[in-house]
């Protein structure tokens, strides 16, 4: 009987890899919106500061007079150290409270997990920097409950440097420790052998083709380049469910650059504090909350003294640019690569362990009981904002004029500074143009990763008043045409599908990203809705006013008895986002993996 001859394997034609002049040409719009709203202005900020006068007297040049004038100035230093201490508490809350969290829920399983994720997701997206800082003013009122009473101490020069830091932890705290979070997350699933052994490779299946005896330019089956198994692997099992990645002592890597990436943001931000500040205290009594975002506004807008105020942005500017530079480089020395890990369906925990490898019912408890007290804790330190929106009055900062306000411009400004930065990142991510050096562009973006629009304030506002745009619906939207943070993990996360789908850019780079590059779209229309400093600056008619400029309107004023608190978190905007961001969470930030110092860029050097 003569045996069946077995059908001849049929090879897939690799595809065509998209020439690295594309790369340049993706990039360029960003280089270009970088160009035109940071480095200009960064220009004018520094030229600015060498200048007296400029809004009610012509402007003169004195050189590096302003600059003596404020660094030898006690105001300076004490604002310093001050905005530097209001770091602290967020920043322990996000370097220890988070990752213990984190590994936790991470022990406890899939389910454990992706409920802590879900449950977290509701302090992000309600939270309002104004709407915080006014729910504690409530403490002032004579009946006021609870943590609100803390308040009272802010009416004291001695007391309310001590105050105003109690009341930014704990109105940042779910916040804070959310973001965290699911930053720690993804890095602890870093695929790694469990216990120090060494992975057996891949048992092929029956009619497998050996990799050495392909013809050049064949994508073998089952290679994540043909759609069906990781970085050139077997194909998936029948069930479609790969294992998730075991978070042994891979992890270690991602987990510390993720860390420290968090550290300096932490520290970038609380350097740019301005909205709860000026709400609460308004650098008072005595000047003694002052924070270096104050001191800029004080001295530019409020004493009509640009040169001074340009000098404290620049001051502020350079500080925030070395760290940039100094978290770009980070990243990238320690080749950190984001991606995604295959879904999982139908999988079963071995005996003993958890659905991920953890340790089962004991890990389990722990993570449950783990986001249980944090989750309480937060809830806790919200109860003045969870009074606030449930006494909050009907009032004009929570109309529609004012919402429309609002989320027009958060919005058509998050599509556009996310839409071209995640050009650039198919462009440097994903098609490499510089090889395995293509991250290090990066670098020419660096300088304003963490720059708000506080440090470049005075030079955008000149330039509105010099386009006659002042107290314009136009003027309102965010001034930046491209989000240098969106452009990092965006590139991170193109760099690591690149390396492991080949040469198929659209459909292992493209298509992949593409709802990455949503999420932080919303999530930058989030933190524009928020935005006060911006449009504080450029709209004097209560017509445009934004919520959190109509809510400090009101706290300024005596139009309303109590300040409408959920005026920026209405509760249409909250359920949305909330849907929004539970959906990403489960069916796609839950898969994303981060990590370091592992990553094979297949890409030849340029």
């Amino acid at each position: 009987m003569t045996s069946p001859t077995p059908a001849p394997a049929v090879f897939a034609p690799a595809p065509a890899a998209p020439a690295p002049a594309l790369g340049w040409l993706l990039a360029a719009p960003a280089l270009f919106g970088t160009l035109i709203s940071l480095l200009l202005p960064t220009v004018q900020t520094i030229w600015l500061s060498l200048q007296k006068g400029g809004v009610l007297r012509e402007s003169t040049f004195v050189g590096p007079a302003n600059y003596g004038a404020v660094l030898g100035d006690g105001e300076f230093w004490r604002a310093l150290w001050f905005t530097v201490s209001l770091i602290v508490g967020p920043l322990l809350v996000a370097v220890v409270v988070a990752p213990l969290l984190a590994l936790a829920l991470d022990r406890a399983g899939t389910w454990p997990r992706r409920a802590g994720r879900v449950a977290l997701s509701l302090a992000v997206v309600t939270f309002s920097p104004v709407g915080v800082a006014a729910a504690w003013m409530r403490g002032l009122m004579p009946d006021a409950p609870g943590l609100a009473g803390l308040v009272e101490g802010l009416r004291e020069p001695e007391t309310a440097p001590g105050t105003l830091r109690l009341i930014v932890a704990l109105g940042t705290f779910g916040v804070v420790c959310a973001l965290a979070v699911m930053a720690f997350l993804p890095a602890l699933r870093a695929p790694s052998a469990p216990h120090g052994l060494t992975p057996s490779p891949p048992v092929a299946p029956p009619g497998a083709v050996p990799p050495g005896s392909m013809p050049p330019g064949a994508v073998r089956p089952g290679s994540v380049a043909s759609g069906f198994g990781p970085r050139g692997g077997a194909p998936a099992p029948a069930s479609g469910a790969w294992p998730e990645p075991r978070r042994a002592g891979g992890a270690a890597p991602g987990m510390l650059v993720v860390g420290a990436l968090l550290a300096i943001t932490m520290v970038a931000v609380g350097l740019q504090a301005f909205s709860m500040g000026l709400v609460l205290t308004r650098g008072g009594p005595e000047r003694s909350t002052e924070t270096l975002a104050g001191l800029s506004y004080d001295y530019a807008f409020r004493l009509a003294q640009f040169g001074p105020g340009a000098a404290v942005a620049t001051v502020m500017g350079l500080i925030l640019g070395v760290l940039g530079i100094v978290a770009t480089v980070i990243a990238v020395a320690s080749r950190l690569s984001i991606t995604l890990a295959p879904r999982v369906r139908h999988a079963s925990p071995r005996r003993g362990e958890g659905a991920r490898g953890g340790s089962g019912a004991a890990g389990m408890a722990v993570g449950v009981a783990a986001l249980v007290v944090v989750v309480a804790v937060a809830v806790v330190f919200a109860r003045p904002w969870i009074d606030g929106v449930l006494a909050s009055p009907d009032t004009e900062a929570g109309g529609l004029r004012a919402q429309v306000n609002t989320w027009v411009p958060a919005v058509a400004g998050a599509v556009v500074s996310v839409g071209v930065a995640y050009l650039a990142a198919l462009g440097i991510g994903g098609l490499r143009p510089l090889g395995r050096r293509s991250e290090w562009l990066l670098l020419a973006f660096a300088p304003w990763l963490f720059v708000g629009t506080g440090p470049l304030g005075v030079a955008d506002w000149q330039t509105m008043r010099s386009l006659g745009l002042l107290n314009t619906f136009l003027a309102i939207f965010p001034p930046f045409l491209v989000s240098v943070p969106a452009l990092l993990v965006l590139t991170l996360l193109c760099k690591g599908l690149a390396e492991r789908s080949g040469r198929d850019f659209v459909g292992g780079v493209l298509v992949p990203s593409l709802p990455m590059a949503g999420i932080l779209a919303g999530a930058v229309a989030l933190v524009n809705g928020q935005e006060l400093f911006w449009p504080l600056l450029v709209a004097q008619d209560a017509s445009l006013f934004p919520a959190p400029v109509a809510q400090l309107s009101q706290l300024g004023g005596f139009s309303v008895t109590a300040p409408d608190v959920g005026a920026a978190t209405p509760l249409l905007v909250v359920a949305v986002a909330l849907v929004a961001v539970v959906a990403a969470q489960l069916l796609y930030l839950d898969r994303l993996v981060i990590t370091a110092n592992g990553s094979r860029p297949r890409t030849p050097d340029a």
